[in-house]
């Protein structure tokens, strides 16, 4: 069903931005669509954004932007979690 590297007609950086804005949730329902050449491609865009995201500056004052970007952050560390959890069951090489 996932499509030359991309999913519902979105790239795998605008499937990585939205797990990190918190519009898709990466779970093993989720993933089951992806056959063991997209879930690679998930797994390094989302390796990226979380790189992306690190990057950011933020003041440490502004705790309402300090607080988005750690929830960011945990959310892109969760679908990471998942995702090397289901590649292992599956016996993808991620």
């Amino acid at each position: 069903m996932a499509e030359e590297g991309g999913f519902r007609g979105k790239s795998m950086k605008a499937v990585a931005v939205d797990v990190a804005e918190g519009f898709v949730t990466v779970n093993p329902l989720f993933l089951k669509r992806f056959d063991k050449d997209t879930a690679k491609n998930l797994f390094e865009h989302l390796n990226k954004a979380m790189t992306a995201i690190r990057n950011e500056k933020v003041e440490y004052t502004d705790h309402s932007a300090l607080r988005t970007r750690n929830m960011k952050l945990q959310r892109m560390h969760n679908a990471l979690i998942v995702l090397r959890n289901y590649a292992r069951e599956r016996r993808i090489p991620l």
